[in-house]
């Protein structure tokens, strides 16, 4: 794109793991600048756009800050709004929906900043405004600055495009990622997850040891941006032959269409020559033949899914089934409550930050290598 060759990006994250995402993206050659409440700030282009859109597996979101300038009233606003270059961004032909946010500034009003800035791009440009539009303009008025931005995934970028099968209480794609970084995962070593619900973490650790890049299925908002090189794009999505073989990546649920729906789930994503899933309780879990890994599970919590006083006996079985079956593995436990974390009697150390799930607050829980 012609406009601009470095600008500021931004990743979203779950509040809690901003340096765990800011860690990846430095890790995957990012220019990473800083970490903000809610996400992580780079330095690049458009070809640094596509790429973190592509493979990073923790963000949530990459938005570009194309411009800013300081508005005191709504007329100004107005005015300097039709001055900016939005040709060197927008499509006239692509529509866009306008979201605005307003804090300690003169211009209070919500409403009526995202309306005047519809206005300009629609006059001036003549690009069409549609609530349902995939193309999100943001524009953010803080202390008086107006920041304008752009939404460059479109679907949230936890929806890789493999799941069609969901479990009850599902955890994103981009936190199951993190979560398994966080416990020092990097594709080296079998994981396992006992309650396994629709795959995900076992799915997305076969992904990482198989080299394959979260964004490969999908489609993303900057491709109908000005100047967008589909050459480029394609060249930069083309993915080498994984030489992964072997099942190394395991889950088990005691729920047989969930273990169907999960099997489902790693047909589509690839990954189905090197993962398994069966149907079993966690009593009966065995550990898998091979050298050590890392045990990683999500377990129901009351406030979601089942009576809470039922679960310290559950989280007491997976304790037990740990501690005697798979010494040598280290053990990434996300929760909500220490209480259900210390029901299984195994040695955690202090948790991790409060994450946002569902409504509620998760926490990781890690052990070393059991005894």
């Amino acid at each position: 794109m012609r406009n601009m060759s470095s600008f500021d990006i931004f990743l979203a994250a779950p509040p809690g793991l901003e340096p765990v995402l800011a860690d990846e993206a430095r890790a995957a050659g990012f220019d990473v600048t800083g970490e903000e409440p809610g996400g992580v700030t780079l330095r690049g282009g458009w070809p640094e756009v596509w790429r973190a859109n592509l493979d990073l597996r923790g963000a949530g979101r990459v938005l570009v800050r194309i411009g800013a300038f300081r508005a005191l009233h709504l007329a100004q606003l107005d005015k300097r709004a039709r001055k900016f270059p939005w040709g060197d961004f927008l499509r006239p032909d692509m529509p866009v929906k306008v979201e605005a946010v307003c804090r300690a500034s003169r211009i209070y009003h919500d409403k009526a900043a995202a309306q005047r800035v519809e206005r300009a791009v629609r006059e001036e440009l003549g690009v069409p405004i549609e609530d349902k539009a995939g193309l999100r303009l943001l524009v953010r008025i803080e202390d008086d600055l107006c920041t304008l931005s752009i939404d460059t995934s479109g679907e949230p970028l936890h929806r890789r495009g493999h799941k069609a099968a969901v479990g009850k209480a599902p955890i994103r794609e981009t936190l199951a990622a993190l979560f398994l970084r966080q416990c020092g995962y990097h594709g080296a070593e079998p994981v396992l997850d006992p309650m396994c619900g629709s795959g995900t973490f076992v799915i997305e650790a076969a992904e990482i040891a198989a080299g394959l890049k979260p964004g490969r299925s999908r489609s993303f908002a900057f491709e109908d941006l000005v100047g967008f090189d589909a050459e480029q794009w394609s060249e930069m999505r083309r993915v080498g032959p994984s030489e992964l073989s072997g099942r190394r990546f395991f889950g088990s649920d005691r729920d047989a269409g969930v273990v169907r729906s999960a099997e489902a789930n790693a047909e589509r994503a690839g990954v189905a020559a090197i993962t398994q899933f069966d149907r079993m309780a966690v009593s009966d879990r065995t550990r898998p033949e091979g050298a050590p890994g890392l045990v990683m599970v999500n377990p129901p919590y009351g406030g979601r899914i089942g009576n809470k006083k039922l679960l310290f006996a559950l989280y007491g079985a997976l304790g037990k089934t740990l501690k005697e079956r798979f010494a040598g593995w280290r053990v990434g436990l996300v929760t909500t409550e220490a209480g259900l974390a210390r029901a299984t009697g195994l040695p955690f150390q202090p948790p991790g930050s409060p994450v946002a799930h569902g409504g509620l607050k998760v926490r990781l829980f890690q052990c070393g290598p059991l005894g």
